[in-house]
């Protein structure tokens, strides 16, 4: 039985529906002079920038070519490679501008200034955003599988444990002893060598 042509379209507005909220809680535009930030892949917080530039006067006839913001880590992860787009809009929410910025290494809570080289700004922006294209991570900061965190078993170190003191008491007369030491104990005419071990 073929699915209606009214299934697929409720099925394609619900695709859409989902794809809007998506995207209405990643990034948000934010105000000219407060930071926007930028998510990463699981939907956390990754970055954050603020403007240095702070006369972004735009037109058709002579555009801004090159915004200045610094860009900080706001994640747990150290970043090799991270590069994003700045979006600028204007009163109307029509977006006027965007550029490419990028930053070679990012450690956690380090900030760095970038700018965006291709800007072609064509208004005075209201607000901006940022999105983050790439968050490259270094390979110790990937997400590992609880199985690959664990030890081979060939590699398994045995932890020996601390020697325990032992008291041997013959006749009422008390012999301090350890574990692997030999005790030489004096009965009458002989000597007894007296060894404590633990059992295989």
């Amino acid at each position: 039985m073929r699915p209606s042509k009214l299934a697929i379209g409720f099925l394609l507005f619900a695709g859409w529906v989902i794809t809007v909220a998506a995207q209405q809680t990643g990034e948000q535009r934010a105000p000219l002079n407060e930071a926007a930030v930028a998510l990463d892949a699981k939907g956390k917080t990754a970055i954050e920038a603020r403007l240095s530039t702070t006369v972004l006067n735009g037109s058709e006839d002579s555009p801004v070519t090159n915004v200045r913001l610094v860009v900080k880590n706001v994640s747990q992860n150290f970043y090799t490679y991270v590069t994003g787009w700045a979006t600028f809009y204007d009163d109307a929410a029509v977006r006027c501008g965007e550029g490419l910025f990028k930053i070679d290494a990012l450690a956690p809570n380090e900030s760095s200034e970038a700018d965006t080289p291709g800007l072609r700004l064509r208004c005075t922006p209201a607000t901006w955003r940022i999105i983050a294209a790439n968050l490259l991570t270094r390979t110790v900061d990937a997400a590992k599988p609880v199985e690959a965190a664990t030890a081979p078993a060939d590699t398994t170190v045995v932890e020996k444990p601390a020697p325990r003191n032992f008291v041997i008491s013959i006749d009422g007369e008390e012999h301090p002893i350890q574990v692997n030491n030999p005790i030489v104990l004096r009965l009458g005419n002989r000597e007894w060598k007296i060894v404590l071990r633990s059992a295989p």
